[in-house]
């Protein structure tokens, strides 16, 4: 349906719009190039402050307990202000906390203090910029969310190429940093006056008569169905990015320089994923197409879990990233039809999971791997792989029934987009 249709809001494709939806694109192309660059760096963080493997597993875990605060505090912050100032202050303050931590040196409590900034404003841009992404998506009434997420990809794939790079020409970690945050405040400053205000996210919906009414409108039972699903996909996602290099080194014999190409193959699956899952959205709806990803990412994960060698592994890694790339941009849809503020209050409740799984990812597979000296990593990933079957339980969530008070704008019939 049209997105203006009885609504009072501009239609898709004005030049407002155009505008917005640019300012998002590159809010997401900033949160991967620095995440990108920051975790990809994490070896070299390690060895810099003499870590143990067991103090950096403790330092990586504050990162997604801290967001989830950050993105819990920006659902009030949201009724009060709207997403996108949350998004003009949190997104640049991402990329000087990653400078900061470059520039702790080997003071491991600076470092803690740094790496805590650095999740409280990260939980602040997932929240905000994906605010964004589904205002965009409800002005324009077609899905457009999984784009976004594509452009994430791509971002993080240049990050990681970067510090690649940086690391080749034996740049310090502050030098590396700096420059890909530099690159990150430049563009945040220079398209964030395009996002959309409080009053355009809101335009046409009733507005609550205080914030605790704000909150009390939006249901959490939808919110926790897709949340759940997303926990489950965030669970695989940190088991890969975390372990997977690890995985095809230590249990499959591949050499160094081989590891990281297991998740390069899922992250360039995910964009390709991500590039054409909307016209799927638009044909077909969202529980055919969060169906179709789990029954890919399933196939992918076990053979993740079988594969013999790294030959098989690289392509089952991608396989897994195909199929479950599309779990995250859908969630975020979802929510988006049960949040009667139009605030993106229930987006940043179901923000929370993305914290969920990436802990208990980390944690299983932590508590799993040391069970067998030889196939403990092996056994890990069969744990993620059965939950990908939580997601097809799920699926009819994402279709979720508009509450009283929500714009119906499902964005399912196709229409040209501009």
């Amino acid at each position: 349906m049209a997105a203006s249709a009885g609504h009072g809001i501009t239609g898709g494709g004005s030049a407002r719009d155009r505008g917005a939806r640019f300012a998002t694109y590159a809010a997401f192309a900033i949160q991967g190039l620095c995440f990108a660059s920051l975790v990809t760096q994490v070896p070299k963080i390690q060895k810099t402050h003499d870590l143990s493997d067991a103090t950096l597993s403790l330092v990586l875990l504050m990162v997604p307990l801290i967001a989830g605060v950050g993105s819990v505090l920006s659902g009030f912050l949201f009724a009060r202000l709207g997403s996108g100032p949350v998004l003009r202050i949190s997104q640049p303050a991402v990329c000087l906390t990653v400078v900061l931590i470059g520039l702790t040196g080997d003071n491991d409590l600076a470092l803690y203090v740094a790496v805590a900034l650095f999740g409280l404003f990260v939980g602040g841009v997932d929240a905000s910029m994906n605010a964004q992404a589904v205002a965009v998506e409800r002005r324009y009434g077609v899905s457009l969310i999984t784009g976004f997420y594509a452009v994430w990809s791509v971002a993080g794939i240049l990050g990681g190429l970067w510090s690649s790079l940086a690391n080749k020409v034996d740049l310090s970690l502050l030098t590396g940093f700096a420059i890909a945050a530099a690159a990150g405040v430049a563009a945040s400053l220079a398209t964030g006056h395009r996002l959309y205000d409080k009053a355009e996210e809101a335009a046409g919906q009733p507005a609550p008569a205080d914030l605790r009414a704000a909150g009390r409108s939006v249901p959490w039972r939808p919110i926790l169905i897709v949340g759940t699903a997303m926990a489950v996909f965030y669970l695989a996602d940190a088991a890969i990015s975390n372990y997977g290099a690890k995985y095809l080194e230590d249990e499959l014999s591949s050499s160094d320089w081989v590891g990281p190409l297991g998740y390069v193959a899922y992250q360039v699956a995910m964009v390709v994923s991500r590039a054409v899952a909307d016209f799927g959205v638009r044909r077909s709806g969202p529980v055919p197409v969060v169906r179709a990803g789990a029954a890919v990412g399933l196939l992918g994960m076990i053979g993740v879990v079988a594969a013999p060698n790294a030959y098989v592994a690289i392509p089952a890694f991608a396989v897994a990233g195909l199929g479950l790339s599309v779990i995250a941009p859908v969630s975020y849809t979802a929510a988006g039809r049960v949040d009667p503020t139009g605030l993106g209050i229930a987006v940043a409740r179901v923000n929370v999971f993305n914290y969920v799984g990436f802990v208990l990812g980390a944690a299983v597979v932590g508590a799993i791997s040391p069970i067998s000296s030889e196939n403990g990593l092996r056994l890990a990933f069969v744990v993620p792989t059965v939950l990908v079957l939580v997601i097809f339980a799920t699926a009819r969530g994402f279709d979720p029934k508009p509450v009283r008070g929500a714009r119906d704008d499902t964005p399912v019939a196709e229409r040209p987009v501009v």
